[in-house]
């Protein structure tokens, strides 16, 4: 059976991918950097369960192998079907946010960049339910740019996902969802924890496409 896991994983990775291009026609757009293989950190926007899917299913091969998404165990082994999915599939660096649970969840993203791996992050946290473009990032992106200095923080913003997948709806609504990439950021000496998460989030911000009047 453990055999075997290797090629499911790889059969449903597929799967994901085809999905996604099917049902909301994704396209990566790198307006400041280049889909090349180099360590990023890719932080992004946070609207739907589908951001991770999206962002992961339009990098190319080379880039894809070599990302891990930051995901909150709770989510990922609810089931024996996300369990499967988040850890075999994704690949994922599970973070327990039980509060009764001492999980150093920075511990376990350095290790992974110390191991090679580039990652998808979410900084806001939470899922922005909110009419505001992003909600306040957290500390980690910071702590992740300060410990390693020399790894490309990239913005990441995912649009329209939130419009064809509306929170409690089944049916995806055919609209055509943007992944667009903006050039990479990293914590400037001497710089401040506020100011860095202001600049980080405002070059996310910034990537938002402009909506047709």
């Amino acid at each position: 059976m453990n055999i075997l896991r290797p090629l499911a994983a790889r059969i449903v990775g597929q799967s994901i991918r085809l999905f996604a291009r099917a049902i909301t026609a994704v396209r990566a757009d790198w307006q400041g950097i280049e889909p090349i293989p180099r360590q990023r950190v890719y932080y992004s926007n946070h609207t739907s369960n589908g951001d991770m899917p999206m962002i992961w299913s339009v990098l190319p091969p080379a880039l894809r192998r070599d990302v891990r998404p930051v995901a909150a165990a709770d989510y990922w082994l609810k089931n024996k079907l996300r369990a499967f999915v988040g850890p075999e599939v994704f690949n994922c660096v599970l973070i327990d946010r039980r509060p009764e649970v001492d999980d150093k969840p920075m511990d376990k993203i350095l290790a992974a960049l110390d191991e090679g791996s580039s990652l998808i992050i979410f900084p806001e946290g939470n899922r922005n339910m909110t009419d505001a473009d992003l909600l306040p990032f957290k500390a980690g992106l910071y702590n992740m740019g300060l410990a390693r200095p020399d790894v490309d923080l990239v913005p990441t913003w995912v649009a329209n996902l939130n419009t064809i997948m509306p929170k409690g709806e089944i049916i995806p609504l055919p609209l055509i969802c943007t992944v667009t990439f903006g050039a990479s950021v990293h914590v400037q000496n001497g710089e401040s924890k506020d100011d860095f998460l202001a600049r980080a989030a405002k070059a996310l911000s910034d990537l938002k496409p402009e909506v047709a009047s």
